[in-house]
C-alpha cells in the first residue's frame, strides 16, 4: 500500500507504478488499488502483468474503502478465545532475547 489522499478524500497519484506493479504480481498479489491519475502509467507495465491482475481505478476514498473492506465470511471454528489466546504483552523475557546490559 502507497499513496497520499486530500483531507478531502480525493486519492494523489503515485509514482513508480511500473515498479510497484511488478513487484506486486512477482509476489502474487492479484487486486490492485491505483490511483485513477495514473491510469496514463499502465501502458509501462507488461501487457502479461496486467491480463494477470484486477487493476481497480479509485479517486477517493469511498472508492478505495468499498473496494478495500468488503465483508469477508468469518469462520467461527477456527476463532481463539481469550482463554486460548497468547498475551499481547507479558514482563517475562523472552527465550533467547537480550536485555540491553546483556548486550
Amino acid at each position: 500500500m502507497t499513496g497520499e489522499i486530500t483531507l478531502r478524500g480525493r486519492i494523489l497519484p503515485i509514482g513508480g507504478v511500473k515498479e510497484k506493479l511488478l513487484a506486486a504480481h512477482r509476489f502474487g498479489i492479484d487486486t490492485i488499488l491505483l490511483p485513477k491519475d495514473n491510469e496514463k502509467d499502465l501502458p509501462e507495465v507488461p501487457e502479461e502483468v496486467r491480463n494477470a491482475m484486477t487493476i481497480n481505478l479509485v479517486e477517493t476514498i469511498d472508492d478505495v474503502l468499498s473496494l478495500a473492506l468488503e465483508d469477508a465470511p468469518i469462520q467461527t471454528d477456527s476463532v481463539v478465545g481469550p482463554a486460548e489466546a497468547p498475551p499481547l504483552w507479558t514482563p517475562e523475557l523472552q527465550p533467547g532475547l537480550q536485555t540491553p546490559a546483556e548486550q
